[in-house]
């Protein structure tokens, strides 16, 4: 193990977000799950994460016999099946982690003049809307806004970290809403980071909360209970 043995996920990740990274020195660090819920693997540049419960023998063990590039055995697929094994947890996709930091409240415009006038949002109440009932299988503390064509979701996911996640509608698209949403979380974030997740085959939404201001710092395979 590299780093500060004494480090939890959550040092790990609010490091990164002020742009402080592991040590690129092709280690992989092992901490504890944060909570029951997640588990899983994050890679930054030459130096992987990953958060679980496990003896972390059996982690390095099963990392050495992956039959890979050892810079990519935490993402490969064999070591990404025996996680899930060991387990008995499932996972969706390997993500790309991205970062963003908050934004003050109160501008006219999360944008330049030529998109138009503030984003309205209105924030939802209702526990049993669809999108507050899908987001807390992965998060905490939910909270939803909706607005003209998307909705946006903010929550706790790892480690308590704030994310967010944005759904245009298919009627919506092509106006920018997607980074307006993106932005808007960057004004309802408080003092803290907001963190999105995003497939990377998911190029709308890359584009989307890239130009939002969003940076890329990694990859994450996020490991729930089944």
């Amino acid at each position: 193990m590299t780093g500060t043995p004494r480090d939890t996920l959550r040092d790990i990740l609010d490091a990164a977000a002020r742009g402080v990274f592991p040590a690129p020195d092709g280690g992989t660090t092992v901490v504890a799950q944060p909570s029951g819920r997640d588990a899983g693997v994050l890679a930054f540049t030459a130096h992987s994460v990953v958060f679980t419960d496990e003896d972390p023998a059996w982690v390095r063990r099963t990392l050495a016999s992956a039959d890979c590039d050892a810079l990519a055995a935490t993402m490969n697929v064999r070591f990404l099946a025996a996680f899930m094994e060991r387990t008995g947890r499932r996972t969706d996709t390997i993500d790309v982690m991205t970062v963003a930091a908050p934004l003050p409240d109160g501008p006219p415009s999360d944008g330049p003049p030529s998109d138009g006038p503030p984003l309205a949002l209105e924030q939802v109440g209702d526990p049993g809307h669809p999108r507050v009932v899908s987001a807390r299988r992965r998060r905490d503390d939910v909270r939803v806004w909706t607005a003209d064509g998307g909705v946006l979701v903010l929550g706790r996911g790892i480690a308590g970290r704030l994310e967010v996640a944005v759904e245009v509608a298919e009627q919506a698209r092509h106006r920018g809403l997607g980074r307006r949403l993106a932005l808007a979380a960057r004004r309802l974030a408080g003092n803290e980071p907001v963190w999105a997740q995003i497939s990377p085959g998911n190029a709308r939404s890359m584009r989307a909360f890239q130009a939002a201001g969003y940076r890329p710092v990694g990859s994450e395979a996020l490991f729930l209970r089944g």
